[in-house]
């Protein structure tokens, strides 16, 4: 969401300096360009507005996350639609009183203060989404019952440094990524016709715990996750979940080396080479440099890295830190 509410800023800000711009030159001095140009605004506005709607209720209703980047039919067509009719109304509008003077001079001054005024406001909102603290719902049981479904928290975005746009690299971190740290990414992949655990993940913000950083060799057998040979102390895993009867894993495993198991995993395909038969024997894989291996606290409910890899860190968005709503689970996230 802070990616789109940023270019939101950028198209008002540019609307703002145009328009201080043209109003300081006269250039706007006929009724079809008081018009257009009103229109123009409105019709940004009208856009804009239902795009951001559209996001929260998308992220309310669960299908996507709260601050997903990929952009959805749902959202795209209603904002299109209302930002075309506040468009024609807001041209209507100036067109008829633009024979006039100081109503073009009315429209333009009104139009440029308010383009001015959300620009500022958005820009500021993006980034301190971008860099600081942004609010997450958690939208599956995967984390249970450290969180429950629709559960509201704040992501801490600086802690692990601040993102570089359009680079991946992270700088003036406050510390690295430890084992247990509970964090939120966005989907590994940037194939949107990419299918994982049945249905496309791509562009999702997913909150998972991290079980293993670069350098660390991961394996689970019948349930149990190793860590560098070492089964760790887990409390926070949900113990209800756990299935007495495990599954055997594919036939298909056995017939991997260990190489071809690792280059699977890496690169994301493991799960379809295996058809999702990751969740009680998996690996051993070792995380490479740069990236880092998560697992839900619901261990037997959870779409993770079994399943679809390392989750490289240009993907990472920060760590859990405070859950706000509802009161009664308010709390520092652990």
């Amino acid at each position: 969401m802070e990616t789109r509410l940023f270019w939101i800023g950028v198209a008002m800000g540019a609307y703002a300096w145009l328009s201080n711009r043209w109003r300081e030159s006269g250039a706007i001095d006929t009724p079809l360009k008081s018009g257009l140009w009103h229109g123009t605004f409105l019709g940004l506005a009208g856009f804009s507005i239902v795009m951001v709607l559209a996001m929260s209720m998308e992220g309310r209703l669960g299908r996507i996350a709260v601050a997903a980047e990929a952009t959805t039919s749902r959202e795209l067509y209603p904002s299109l639609f209302i930002g075309l009719i506040c468009g024609a109304a807001g041209f209507w509008r100036a067109y008829m009183g633009g024979d006039k003077a100081e109503k073009r001079k009315y429209y333009l001054a009104e139009d440029w203060e308010w383009a001015e005024t959300v620009f500022s406001a958005v820009i500021l909102a993006s980034v301190l989404m971008y860099c600081v603290v942004q609010a997450f719902k958690i939208p599956s049981g995967s984390m249970r019952n450290t969180f429950i479904e629709g559960d509201h928290l704040f992501v801490n975005k600086f802690i692990y440094g601040l993102r570089v746009p359009f680079s991946g690299k992270r700088v003036l971190a406050l510390r690295g990524i430890r084992r247990g740290d509970i964090v939120v990414f966005r989907f590994p992949s940037d194939d949107p016709r990419e299918l994982h655990c049945g249905s496309i993940q791509y562009g999702k913000d997913f909150i998972k715990r991290v079980v293993g950083i670069p350098g660390d060799t991961i394996e689970v057998a019948d349930g149990q996750v190793k860590i560098n040979g070492q089964s760790p102390v887990e409390p926070y895993v949900n113990q209800d979940s756990r299935d007495p009867d495990r599954q055997p894993g594919s036939p298909k495993a056995k017939l991997l080396t260990r190489e071809k198991y690792q280059e699977l995993w890496q690169t994301h395909a493991l799960d379809r080479a295996l058809e999702g038969t990751m969740r009680d024997q998996f690996g051993p894989v070792t995380v490479p440099k740069g990236s880092f291996m998560v697992m839900g606290d619901n261990r037997d409910h959870s779409c993770d890295s079994r399943y679809w890899g390392p989750v490289e860190l240009k993907y990472l968005k920060g760590r859990a830190w405070f859950i706000y709503w509802p009161p009664s689970r308010m709390g520092v996230a652990r």
